[in-house]
């Protein structure tokens, strides 16, 4: 049996007796007080998008499993990234490991990516999800620095910060000679790693964790090196050819958290990727790799301020409001649905800015 959150009905109940607390702060207190008020909640959020979250969150909880993975949706091949991604949706609802709806999936959540810690530091499981274990150990280590501070059993308090010092390191020792990452510790570079390292990097760094402040240097100027004459981010250092404008997107926002709002290569690149979302009105942004692509530009875009968020937000709460299923879910780039339905939240509920890595 998998871990399973309370009925709808009853966690509106729960809620209801917690109008002191964070709990109260959750999303289904929201959409109660949201109806017939725009004031209470953040631009351009409505009940409907809110109650759109509710059952994506629902539909994740309702599919983890009870050693606290995901192995459907995607988890299947990576059940450490699937985890991690998961579990950050769950963070920018608002919720922790000891209060809210989904408490308990959070704390399986953390259990599971804990027992995933090496002895080398990489954050993976048997398979190493699928071979390529480092995107799954990048998700990993950004959910775990994101929660740590949310823990206040002292034991599971103790293994996480462990967990999440060892991971640093082998992050910091993976990073390749140019100053990127890929699927494999110390093996080359390539755009997309490279991202899920930084932003995993900031994460420790917010949680209080010491980052080599030389390890994003270099990662920044990977991407410099990386720069097309679009001003966009080319697959990898020697992969040739044009821009990719789902890593460009993601390439946004790690510049952005490494604190690099005004660099040249940040407004070449936030631009690229702005006129390449403004050419067309269709969902589909970067061939196979739609979710990826939104999942990156609407952080870079929430970031860059209002111009940008609120031309890019509307219509993409829109879009995925349409493509959600009849039980919740998002299936996103062909990998599955807690992949597709963990971006989702995410992008949807970006604006309560839970989550200080996404924050402006």
């Amino acid at each position: 049996m998998s871990i399973r959150t309370p009925t709808p009905a009853n966690r509106r109940a729960f809620l209801g007796q917690c109008l002191g607390g964070a709990v109260a702060g959750g999303l289904a207190g929201r959409i109660a007080r949201g109806q017939g008020s725009g004031q209470v909640l953040p631009k351009h959020l409505t009940p409907e998008t809110l109650r759109a979250v509710e059952r994506g969150t629902d539909y994740l909880a309702s599919t983890q499993a009870d050693d606290g993975s995901w192995m459907i949706g995607g988890g299947q091949a990576y059940p450490v990234a699937m985890t991690g991604l998961a579990g950050t949706a769950f963070l920018a609802h608002g919720d922790s490991p000891t209060r809210g709806p989904y408490a308990r999936n959070l704390q399986g959540a953390v259990e599971f990516l804990v027992r995933c810690s090496t002895p080398s530091g990489l954050l993976t499981g048997p398979s190493q999800d699928n071979g390529q274990p480092m995107h799954g150990h990048g998700f990993a280590l950004m959910f775990l620095a994101s929660v740590y501070g949310m823990i206040t059993k002292e034991s599971l308090r103790r293994e996480v910060r462990e967990a999440i010092r060892k991971a640093v390191i082998l992050t910091a020792r993976g990073q390749s000679i140019h100053g990127g990452w890929t699927y494999v510790p110390g093996t080359g570079d390539e755009g997309s790693v490279t991202v899920t390292q930084v932003q995993a990097l900031r994460a420790a760094h917010n949680a209080g964790f010491l980052v080599p402040p030389a390890v994003i240097e270099e990662a920044g100027k990977y991407l410099e090196k990386c720069r097309t004459p679009e001003g966009g981010i080319a697959y990898s250092l020697g992969s040739g050819g044009g821009p990719r404008l789902p890593i460009s997107a993601a390439a946004v926002a790690t510049l952005y958290n490494s604190g690099q709002f005004d660099s040249p290569i940040a407004t070449d690149c936030l631009k690229y990727v702005w006129d390449a979302f403004q050419a067309t009105d269709a969902w589909n942004k970067g061939g196979g790799h739609t979710y990826y692509a939104h999942l990156y530009a609407a952080q870079a875009f929430y970031m860059a301020g209002d111009e940008y968020w609120d031309d890019y937000f509307p219509e993409t709460r829109d879009h995925l409001m349409s493509l959600q299923a009849d039980d919740g879910s998002w299936n996103g780039d062909g990998i599955g649905q807690v992949y597709g339905t963990s971006i989702a939240a995410i992008i949807l509920q970006l604006p309560f800015k839970y989550l200080p890595v996404f924050q402006r």
